[in-house]
């Protein structure tokens, strides 16, 4: 058993509470639609505003299992919001037992109470006074492949954000448990499959987070915020999300803004399919065979139980492609340019895959699951590009994985965005620090490494000065986005690399042709390359040399679905 790593998640969040002062002699409150609430006030080292958190707030009632969230009723006494609510149900994978603990210490090491009452989220407002119509508004979708996950976790503290960068950070918690990677037996509580249930109202973790979407529509103004100025983020299964709602919305959406952290869900998804199947089986074995409703018996049946018996049984629950919540064709979608048209920032870590590949050290193997459907010259092309020369068969999987699953994926999203006339900037970490890394594991520059430089949670031992100067400048750079998104994070869009280069100084006096050429697809800002602490703009064709080699395979996988970008 893999010891977890506590301090990793946990200390930055008693640093706060070591460094944080309540300036006032009265506590927050303020005033929304369901009530008054009442907060805590904190102040970070050398930041020039206090920041009121306001934690564990309602955005829908105590839900009804797979049912649609409810608004929240209002209350009569001041609702105190002093402390992180309840995760929802969560579920590590069981199939890996040293897979599911290297992802419990990286996602889940301040282990939280879960409950299906879990529909709350965290506000982290500045405290001090309110510019213009209001500040800007960072909504928070966290990942975790669909099965875990929870807004009350210290990685996700916003308190560095609200204090540093003067925006507002809203947290939330959804209803989790479908799935992302295959193969894997999976919770029913957020996407649930009964046929008693509307396609629009089975998937029930998108529509959680969209009622938290429309609850900061009605409410963020009282926080300071202007709900003109939202913009969406999210990692992994996060930045799948801030993806459905990017292509689901494409009228009049409750954002303005997007950023994807080492996911997507246009160009690379699970294959989805039809879970009733799923569904009966699982009801037999239950016993729920009442032919007017057995959704009310599996409503009746014990959480711990229905998360033993899917265990046990293997049982797979994919989410509904209801057109409504998620796209059938989204690929399409976004080539076509129907989609919400608000600028993006996206990107990847240099080694997304070591995370996954931790437990994997048979080449052979990999290769056959992943692509034995395509014709086997495909796998001995995959096999060429990817050579061993003295390195292990557990380093050539992780790098595959990566660049298959996250990085060429991420690229296509980007450019195909950019080509539909949509403003993308795009992003790649290159960095990695001692006080980030798992005890007994060398992961290097790994899937969601990037989150606690991102919202400066990183723990504050052994920390370097380049970390330090890292994290600030991430931090300032999603900010800036948030605050102006049109300007983007601080380096130039995909797609604008000639105007870039015509800009920098030592290109005076060069042809219009040799321009061209030394400027095509220098848009690629690399973080922390070769020790920075800023950004270094680079060319999308050294990062993505062998992203041609997929192409063809997420062709054919769309395909198969009736799904194009071309």
């Amino acid at each position: 058993m893999l010891p977890k790593s506590t301090l990793l998640l946990t200390l930055p969040l008693l640093l706060h509470q070591v460094c944080s002062t309540n300036l006032s002699p009265t506590v927050p409150s303020i005033t929304i639609d369901a009530g008054v609430v009442i907060g805590t006030t904190t102040n970070l080292p050398s930041a020039s505003a206090a920041v009121n958190k306001y934690l564990g707030i309602p955005f829908a009632a105590p839900p009804v299992r797979f049912a649609v969230p409810e608004k929240p009723k209002p209350w009569d006494a001041p609702l105190n919001a002093s402390a992180w609510k309840p995760a929802c149900i969560q579920q590590f994978p069981p199939v890996f037992a040293e897979l599911s603990d290297i992802l419990e210490t990286v996602f889940n090491d301040f282990t939280p109470e879960e409950s299906e009452d879990c529909l709350y989220l965290n506000v982290y407002a500045p405290a001090g006074p309110v510019p213009g119509n209001g500040r800007a508004v960072m909504f928070s979708i966290y990942g975790g492949n669909f099965q875990f996950g929870s807004a009350g976790q210290p990685i996700f503290d916003g308190s560095p954000f609200a204090a540093y960068e003067d925006v507002i950070v809203v947290t939330i918690n959804y209803r989790t448990n479908s799935m992302y990677l295959p193969a894997l037996p999976m919770l029913i509580f957020g996407f649930a499959s009964a046929p008693e249930l509307p396609l629009a109202e089975r998937n029930l973790g998108f529509l959680d987070q969209r009622a938290a979407l429309d609850w900061v529509t009605r409410n963020i103004h009282a926080f300071g915020g202007d709900p003109a100025k939202v913009t969406i983020m999210g990692e992994s299964a996060g930045a799948f999300s801030v993806d459905t709602l990017i292509t689901t919305m494409p009228q009049n959406p409750p954002f303005r803004a997007a950023i994807l952290q080492s996911g997507q869900y246009s160009f690379l998804n699970p294959g989805l399919v039809d879970s009733t199947p799923t569904w009966l089986a699982l009801t037999a074995i239950l016993g729920c065979s009442d032919p007017v409703s057995n959704l009310t018996c599996v409503r009746s049946v014990p959480a711990e139980n229905l998360t033993e018996i899917t265990e046990a049984n293997g049982l797979i629950f994919y989410p509904t492609s209801d057109n409504v919540t998620l796209l059938s064709h989204p690929a399409a979608a976004r080539a076509d340019g129907n989609i919400a048209r608000v600028p993006v920032l996206e990107g990847t870590n240099a080694q997304e895959g070591t995370l996954f590949a931790a437990v994997q050290d048979n080449l052979t193997e990999f290769l056959n699951q992943w692509f034995g459907a395509f014709p086997p010259e495909a796998i001995e092309a995959v096999r060429l590009a990817y050579p061993l020369q003295g390195r292990t068969e557990n380093e050539v999987i992780a790098e595959i994985s990566g660049e298959f699953s996250f990085l060429c994926p991420q690229s296509l999203h980007t450019n195909v965005t950019a080509e539909a006339g949509v403003p993308a900037w795009r992003y790649w970490l290159n960095a990695t620090f001692p006080n980030i890394q798992l005890p007994g594991f060398n992961l290097g520059i790994y899937h969601g490494s990037e989150l606690p430089l991102v919202f400066s949670t990183y723990p504050p031992y052994n920390v370097t000065a380049q970390q330090y100067a890292l994290s600030n400048f991430m931090r300032q750079a999603w900010a800036r986005f948030a605050k102006n998104p049109a300007e983007g994070p601080g380096w130039n869009a995909v797609g604008t690399s000639g105007s870039f280069v015509r800009t920098q100084e030592g290109w005076l006096g060069f042809s219009e042709a040799v321009l061209e050429r030394e400027a095509e697809d220098l848009h690629v800002g690399v973080l922390g390359a070769e020790g920075t602490a800023g950004v270094k703009i680079v060319r999308e064709s050294e990062i993505d040399a062998r992203c041609g080699l997929f192409l063809p395979v997420y062709e054919a996988l769309l395909a198969v679905k009736g799904d194009r970008w071309r």
